[in-house]
């Protein structure tokens, strides 16, 4: 894990949902098969993956109620030995998540969601690696299912 507060990440950046990291974990997960194929195509292609802190804390969660604890503490840990950059959501990413709420109250964002499209914008990622279907409702560009 690269930990970083404001990193230099470029339009060739992915940001790496909930979702992406619980399909590597769970082998009987619908999208296993074509996660393992999309970050062997990033790796190739050297882009760097970004995810938060936030997200980390509901893999970990998901991946305890699903699976074990122990199964959710080995993940986070190969993610911090890997190259995911990890960043850390700002108070003002969290305000700009609510309005975000507010403006696209209709298509039923969590304040997780928001909070990862508040970040994208903050570090102008547009590419996310997710397979839940408010990525691509919020408008990015989705790698995945």
């Amino acid at each position: 894990m690269v930990e970083r507060d404001d990193p230099d990440v470029s339009r060739r950046s992915v940001f790496v949902d909930t979702s992406a990291f619980y399909a590597l974990v769970d082998r009987d997960d619908q999208y296993h098969d074509v996660v393992q194929t999309i970050y062997g195509r990033l790796a190739r292609d050297r882009r760097d993956l970004v995810t938060t802190n936030f997200v980390l804390l509901e893999l970990h969660s998901l991946i305890t109620n699903r699976m074990s604890a122990q199964v959710a503490t080995s993940a986070l840990f190969r993610i911090d030995a890997g190259e995911t950059i990890v960043v850390r959501g700002t108070k003002e990413d969290e305000v700009h998540a609510r309005t975000i709420l507010r403006q696209y109250s209709d298509k039923g964002f969590s304040l997780l969601d928001a909070t990862s499209f508040a970040v994208m914008e903050r570090l102008g990622i547009d590419t996310a690696l997710s397979f839940d279907k408010h990525f691509a409702q919020y408008r990015w560009t989705v790698l995945g299912a």
